[in-house]
């Protein structure tokens, strides 16, 4: 599938591959750098294989829209969930080992069916979304090299 908008962004862990990528997929690891308006609940129980199903729940009093996720791939050191709701995408998290670290890639792709929203994103979200992407690397970077050097 074609995605009609695509933020990607990377940054070097000075980590283990393993180390992040545990971070990516352990739900409580996962909280300490998501976004705090975001929550990620599992949809069954817990897990990150293809087919694992979970929302990503925005926190605003009242409304809090949800986006329904799958994992469609998921190898060692790559997990890409798939996103339905208000917008259709692709999350794609990597980890390459390089050097005395990892660098992680992210790739989000997506398309917003609905005109009335994907203007409103268009124009009030989407620039403050990439930012927020960035800061969420920067806090898992935070995370995983905390993960890697204290434990």
């Amino acid at each position: 599938m074609q995605f009609s908008q695509v933020f990607e962004q990377h940054i070097l862990i000075r980590a283990s591959a393993t180390i992040v990528e545990r971070c990516i997929t352990d739900n409580i690891l996962m909280h300490k750098w998501l976004n705090p308006m975001l929550r990620c609940e599992a949809v069954g129980n817990w897990d990150t294989f293809v087919g694992s199903r979970s929302r990503f729940i925005i926190n605003i009093p009242f409304l809090q829209p949800s986006l329904y996720s799958v994992v469609a791939e998921r190898e060692p050191g790559l997990i890409v969930w798939e996103f339905q709701g208000f917008f259709q995408g692709r999350d794609r998290w990597e980890c390459q080992p390089e050097g005395e670290g990892t660098r992680l890639l992210n790739r989000f792709e997506f398309e917003i069916p609905n005109p009335v929203i994907k203007f409103g994103f268009n124009q009030f979200a989407a620039t403050w979304t990439k930012a927020d992407m960035e800061a969420q690397l920067r806090r898992l970077k935070r995370v995983a090299e905390e993960q890697y050097y204290h434990n």
